[in-house]
């Protein structure tokens, strides 16, 4: 499944320099604004040590790891909503999204100008937050028009709309993102054709200078945006977007190596990427034969078929039954042949939940 992480924020905050390690894609980053203005799009592997130690026990004749798709969108500044700074370009592209994250300034650098004079992150946070509000605002202005225009034929589906459409812009006029309501799955139905952009999961990326990577506890912005985002029940991942274009350039020894000689233990992109996957409810599981060991991306709750359909329409169309077995117990067992002698290879039909970490076989039949 092609799932989006669009990176946003305002210009400089090292956006493209992120994009740049993330991907070794290049994008170009310059220190001034608008710099990026067509999206650049990466894939990044999912760093998954399950899928290492899978390799391991079945030795394939290739390893396929899943993929998460990220996009840089160009510096969002005040007055996007209203086309400033090329700002309806850049909206639509946030549209497309799956998720946002949202890089923030947090270091000093008196060579990298700020669009807005100072170091400030919840001010930065609150001006792109404030401009995806307002346009948010102008799509459901439009919806309620028109659903108020359909009532009048006495259909209570548009009667329902208003009611839910209103408590939305309630609160974006209370500067409140639309993610922040609690709506029942029919009432998210409602909306979720509108593609807010409030509506979308947010991840904080805390971007600080290389010497407080391995301290962030002592960096005062980093704070303020944890204090910022614990408000939302949002997730903040500290990150130096310098160090993270240096790694990127390293393999192995080398990179592990100069991770421990910056006193962290891993790489922040890891940890980006890993919260950006339990941001969007994303499990893993695997397949595994001589052939090939793979990682599949689902949705968390989806059912074995639709796990099927992962790998390809046929399989879940049809589906007759899974052979699973849990990832620690097929480790523990040694092989796919001992967890069976142990009782651990299951077979689940049509309701089965597939489970994070699951090593599967399908049997189907069209």
């Amino acid at each position: 499944m092609a799932l989006k992480a669009g990176i946003v924020g305002l210009p400089n905050v090292g956006k493209s320099t992120l994009f740049n390690a993330i991907t070794q894609a290049g994008a170009e980053s310059a220190n001034y604004p608008f710099c990026t203005i067509d999206p650049n799009v990466g894939i990044v592997e999912v760093p998954d040590e399950r899928l290492d130690k899978l390799t391991e026990l079945v030795v394939p004749k290739k390893t396929v790891p899943t993929a998460f798709e990220f996009v840089d969108i160009a510096g969002l500044v005040r007055g996007a909503s209203k086309g400033e700074g090329l700002g309806n370009k850049f909206l639509a592209h946030i549209r497309e999204v799956d998720a946002i994250v949202h890089v923030v300034r947090c270091f000093v650098d008196e060579n990298i100008t700020h669009v807005d004079g100072k170091i400030d992150p919840v001010s930065d946070i609150q001006t792109i937050n404030l401009e995806l509000i307002l346009a948010d605002i102008e799509s459901v202005d439009k919806r309620i028009d028109r659903s108020k225009k359909n009532m009048k034929g006495g259909n209570k589906q548009y009667a329902q709309e208003v009611e839910v459409l209103e408590r939305v812009k309630e609160a974006l006029y209370n500067d409140q993102p639309a993610r922040s309501i609690d709506l029942s799955d029919d009432e998210l139905q409602i909306v979720r054709d509108l593609h807010l952009l409030t509506l979308k999961p947010v991840l904080y990326a805390a971007n600080v200078s290389e010497d407080e990577i391995a301290d962030v506890a002592n960096n005062p912005y980093v704070q303020q945006v944890r204090d910022f985002a614990a408000a939302e029940n949002a997730e903040v991942v500290p990150i130096s977007a310098k160090v993270e274009e240096e790694i990127a350039e390293l393999e192995g020894d080398d990179k592990q190596m100069f991770l421990e000689e910056l006193g962290i233990q891993d790489s922040g992109l890891n940890l980006l990427i890993k919260a950006a996957y339990k941001l969007l409810g994303l499990y893993t599981y695997f397949t595994a034969g001589v052939q090939e060991v793979r990682a599949w991306t689902i949705r968390k709750g989806t059912k074995a078929p639709g796990a099927a359909g992962v790998i390809h329409s046929d399989f879940e169309r049809g589906f007759i039954r899974a052979e699973v077995v849990g990832y620690e117990d097929l480790v523990g067992a040694g092989s796919m042949n001992g967890a069976k002698e142990r009782g651990q290879l299951r077979l689940e039909g049509k309701e089965y939940i597939v489970q994070d970490g699951d090593v599967m076989h399908f049997r189907f039949n069209v």
